[in-house]
């Protein structure tokens, strides 16, 4: 039996850790919304946060220990070299001084807190402490989902560019061959020839620095997905999915409750109110149950100190009064009234800041938006001009120039609307944000 558990474990183990450590793997084309997940998961500061919350707790956890019993142990052996100690005074029976050179102690004191201010303190941040560090977190990962989606299109941009700029030279170079034909037929000149094989090499050009530019893009969208800089990312590209969702309701009214950076500084500002709570009543008593039993040893003898114990032990209360502290009380609630003054004033001004980057977010994403709507018709017109006029320079009717114009026309409406989709779509992104609605899973 105990044969065939070893084999069953031995053949499950491996598949077992395989599949934790291939389960945040990436593979095929990933959408936006993988992407996402993935960082969530992998993000260095998502991590962190989520540390910062274990922390947190460990330090609730330290502070309220204080309700809990404290028990202690303690331990003395003492040697008189010159006189010794009473017998009386050292708790031994008889109370007749002897010539008692070896005193040992041993002993378990035990105290309960009953009431502190310290400890009182600790037990009623711990729920805002918590929802500071949770609302941090969750900034954290709303900056995370902000910071992927615009690098992610951000790459699909470029890579779009790229494509253009590849059907921009399959184009150049029919023309390229067209224009070498006409001129080998003398037909036409030189020029012809020539404007092609430049118009071509422009765009030999553009197609490298496109290419650096995605590997650049690339780069920093791993990085913040926190994937390894050797993966290969393949990103999937919906046109359909990406143009129904450029739009948004823009007649919606900010409430700047949404936004979590508001709701931290609330919870800031609880957690300050119960830091003057804690000085304004830090005047109260200190008030412990106590107790002891200690076992005393004491002999003339070295060797015999442990022959004979007279032991004790008592229960009772401990009190203490902070009577005077030099006004460290006083000074210590002034200076956190002064400090709850100043959150009001963090509250006033991210109440403005959030204002500004709303009207800046919705101001940009109109428009975006309006360039979106006109870039598009300008794309089509130019697909029409260009059709027509590379048609009638194959007739002879239109020169190369006019399909070099066309063709430039066409590259750059072509170029001007992935710039105006991705834009909007950065933008769109950019009001979510502002708004405290952008969705984060």
């Amino acid at each position: 039996m105990k044969k065939h558990i070893l084999i069953i474990l031995c053949l499950t183990l491996p598949v077992t850790i395989f599949a934790q450590t291939t389960a945040d793997t990436l593979k095929g084309n990933l959408t936006l919304r993988q992407c996402i997940d993935f960082a969530l998961k992998n993000q260095p500061a998502v991590k962190q946060a989520a540390i910062d919350e274990e922390i947190n707790e460990r330090d609730i956890r330290i502070g309220l220990s204080g309700w809990l019993p404290q028990v202690n142990g303690t331990g003395t052996v003492q040697h008189y070299f010159k006189g010794g100690p009473v017998a009386g005074a050292a708790n031994i029976p008889g109370g007749v001084t002897t010539d008692i050179r070896n005193l040992s102690n041993l002993g378990v004191q035990a105290t309960q807190t009953l009431y502190n201010n310290d400890v009182f303190l600790a037990s009623r941040t711990a729920r805002f402490s918590r929802q500071y560090y949770r609302q941090n977190s969750q900034l954290n990962r709303i900056d995370v989902v902000s910071e992927v989606s615009k690098a992610f299109f951000d790459v699909l941009l470029s890579q779009r560019q790229l494509s253009i700029t590849n059907e921009d030279i399959t184009r150049l170079q029919r023309s390229l061959k067209d224009a070498r034909s006409r001129y080998e037929a003398g037909v036409t000149d030189k020029i012809d020839f020539k404007q092609a094989t430049i118009a071509l090499n422009n765009a030999m050009v553009t197609r490298k620095q496109t290419t650096e530019a995605i590997k650049s893009r690339e780069a920093y969208l791993k990085q913040i997905m926190g994937v390894n800089a050797n993966t290969n990312l393949s990103l999937q590209y919906d046109s359909a999915r990406y143009v129904a969702e450029a739009t948004i309701d823009t007649n919606q009214i900010l409430d700047v409750t949404k936004r979590i950076e508001y709701q931290q500084l609330l919870t800031t500002k609880s957690l300050q109110n119960l830091n003057v709570s804690y000085y304004k009543w830090g005047f109260l008593p200190s008030l412990s149950a106590v107790g002891a039993y200690n076992l005393i040893y004491a002999n003339s003898s070295l060797s015999n100190l442990y022959d004979n114990t007279f032991p004790n032990g008592y229960v009772g209360l401990s009190l203490s009064i902070p009577i005077f502290q030099g006004t460290r009380r006083i000074q210590n609630l002034r200076k956190a009234r002064l400090q709850e003054e100043r959150v009001d004033q963090d509250i006033i001004n991210v109440k403005n800041v959030i204002n500004t980057e709303y009207v800046q977010a919705m101001a940009n994403y109109k428009s975006n938006y309006t360039a979106w709507v006109l870039t598009k018709q300008n794309m089509e017109l130019a697909q029409d001009v260009f059709n027509v006029v590379s048609l009638q320079y194959r007739e002879g009717i239109k020169v190369y120039l006019d399909v070099i114009v066309a063709q430039t026309d066409l590259r750059t409406a072509q170029l001007n609307y992935y710039n105006a989709l991705f834009q909007l779509l950065s933008s769109r992104i950019d009001v979510e944000r502002a708004s405290g609605t952008l969705a984060v899973q």
